[in-house]
């Protein structure tokens, strides 16, 4: 075995590395330094050591791992069965869908594990990870009965030079067993979703909402509902199972329409009580405004504003013009659910951003609910780049 690489970082970096921060930047590194994609590092800090896998691209040089040793195969399935472990009470709930590995918040940076019934699909968001997929395979298959995996990553070109995984379908490739059918049913608490793991988007389920869902069954009854940003319809599912009057689903996606008419015939849902438009979100909410039409509950999931700090602000502003744009479709004493995946974004700034989308139509909001992410996506204390999820819901009424 090679000699490990080692590499002394600047003393202002421990006291960051020792609460336990996953990621060393590029500029902190040795400007000189040369390795190659997937090398395992040494790191020293004063008296702190850790071992670290080695990117050549991107702003993240090194992805810390360990504290104590160089990872290995044993190491490996050790976090694996430990990420398994702490979703037990999901499993005890019926959820047969939910994030496995949450890449740095279950000591795995760069890495993603979705498990799906018997599928679990692996999502990769560094060139090193490549390293890591035979040891993963292996113990993902020694924790739990499986029939397939997949892999979904940003770094096709250096994976497709790895001998791990032959075959490829659209934008996944299977590495390991069978390939799941098109259309792969899933159970979450009482509803059944089904999913495509091959072609659809977060491998098929927003499974970070999964709690937030549920709220919402809670405070449906009887309330007329506008869902925007639907995709599939999970949100308006749950809206239904509670008791919606009617629910309105809006997305400008094609094919999420036959989707979520799919989803409601496989929990028995009346279809006369929810109608999907396939129209641009903000382009519906601005007719609604000129036409008068109001609902009780408004659902806002967009996606993701801002991919990098540069757009942060221009992340605010969307955010700020569609949930003005909401509050003037809610009735007087209307119920606004708000999220926001945009980790540029922190919580304190969506409360402000929502304060003053208040502002701008005279409204005054009462949060009554907020949540950030569930049990199977874990944020380190030392890390808050990992709460990326924000989720409010809050009662408006008019300023008196």
């Amino acid at each position: 075995m090679a000699k490990l690489s080692e590499i002394s970082l600047a003393s202002h970096l421990k006291e960051r590395l020792v609460q336990g921060h996953p990621w060393v930047y590029r500029n902190h590194v040795p400007p000189e330094l040369k390795l190659a994609t997937g090398t395992w590092v040494k790191l020293r800090c004063g008296g702190w050591t850790g071992f670290g896998l080695w990117d050549n691209n991107g702003p993240i040089a090194l992805r810390i791992f360990s504290r104590k040793q160089l990872p290995d195969p044993r190491w490996l399935k050790e976090q694996v069965q430990l990420a398994w472990e702490l979703r037990s009470p999901l499993r005890q709930s019926g959820c047969t869908a939910y994030r496995w590995l949450f890449g740095e918040g279950d000591g795995l940076p760069g890495l993603t594990v979705d498990l799906y019934g018997e599928f679990a699909v692996v999502q990769t968001y560094m060139e090193s990870a490549t390293v890591l997929l035979e040891g993963l395979i292996a113990a993902l298959q020694a924790t739990t009965s499986l029939k397939g995996i997949l892999l979904r990553s940003q770094h096709a070109t250096e994976l497709d030079k790895s001998e791990i995984g032959r075959e490829t379908e659209g934008k996944t490739r299977l590495l390991w067993g069978q390939s799941p059918p098109g259309q792969l049913t899933v159970q979450e608490y009482d509803l059944q979703f089904s999913v495509n793991l091959q072609t659809g988007q977060k491998t098929g389920l927003f499974l970070d909402h999964r709690e937030n869902r549920r709220y919402v069954q809670g405070i449906s009854s009887g309330r007329s509902v506008l869902n925007c940003f639907a995709y599939t319809g999970a949100f308006s599912l749950y809206a239904l199972k509670g008791g919606a009057s009617q629910v309105t689903s809006v997305d400008i996606g094609k094919g999420l329409a036959e989707a979520a008419t799919t989803n409601l015939k496989l929990n028995g849902l009346d279809p006369d009580r929810h109608t999907f438009v396939t129209a641009d979100c903000f382009e519906v909410l601005n007719r609604y405004v000129q036409q008068g039409h109001t609902f009780d509950l408004i659902i806002l999931d967009p996606p993701s504003f801002a991919k990098s700090k540069q757009n942060r602000y221009a992340a605010v502003r969307a955010y700020t013009k569609l949930n003005a744009l909401a509050l003037k479709c809610l009735v007087p004493n209307g119920l606004l659910v708000t999220a926001s995946c945009t980790s540029q974004v922190s919580p304190e700034a969506f409360r402000e951003m929502l304060a003053a989308a208040g502002g701008m139509n005279d409204r005054r909001l009462q949060i009554i609910h907020e949540a950030g992410q569930p049990l199977d996506h874990p944020v380190p204390a030392a890390f808050p780049e990992g709460r990326y999820l924000k989720f409010v819901v809050a009662k408006v009424s008019k300023n008196s």
